[in-house]
């Protein structure tokens, strides 16, 4: 018996579409495709939540020291001349990040295998990048911390008019 379904595509294109997929259903919450498709993305969408679960919490909180640039009421640059030349004024501030435990860095590499960036629009129409295992760890992994699998589920809709292939709505529990 085979680990997978072919979907009748090759290799790169069966990839491809899969991580699309697993992509959208984990930024969106829910998606409508074909029962097959629906029970693939299903696999490797609980097990990305999975290891969001398992390394939730795995990471220490370092205060750091970084330069941030000096900036007026309009949001822009603060300059001054030094030598001739218009040099952008910095401050130094202290910043608290969250540096990644080794096996949690090892699952964020892990999603970003499985994962297509995001980009989505503000309020203003600037294009703004979305970290996806970022949203796996701090506002997906919380909702199922309680969990043991079973974080997708299956709704059949009835079949597509264009070839009677069999729809269904995969969302997250």
């Amino acid at each position: 018996m085979a680990k997978y379904r072919k979907l009748s595509r090759t290799a790169s294109q069966r990839k491809a579409l899969l991580r699309n997929q697993v992509t959208q259903l984990l930024y969106h919450g829910k998606i409508v495709t074909t029962e097959a498709k629906a029970k693939e993305v299903a696999k490797k969408a609980e097990h990305l939540i999975a290891l969001a679960v398992k390394e939730k919490d795995n990471f220490d909180e370092v205060t750091i020291q970084a330069k941030v640039a000096r900036k007026d009421k309009t949001g822009r640059r603060v300059k001054e001349v030094v030598d001739g030349k218009k040099v952008t004024v910095y401050d130094t501030v202290d910043k608290t990040i969250k540096k990644d435990q080794p096996s949690r860095l090892h699952a964020r590499r892990e999603m970003l295998k499985v994962l297509y960036p995001v980009q989505e629009r503000d309020d203003k129409d600037r294009i703004k990048k979305v970290n996806m295992p970022n949203k796996l760890f701090d506002e997906i992994a919380p909702k199922y911390m309680d969990r043991n699998g079973g974080y997708t589920r299956i709704i059949k809709i009835g079949q597509r008019k264009g070839d009677g292939a069999l729809e269904v709505v995969l969302e997250l529990v």
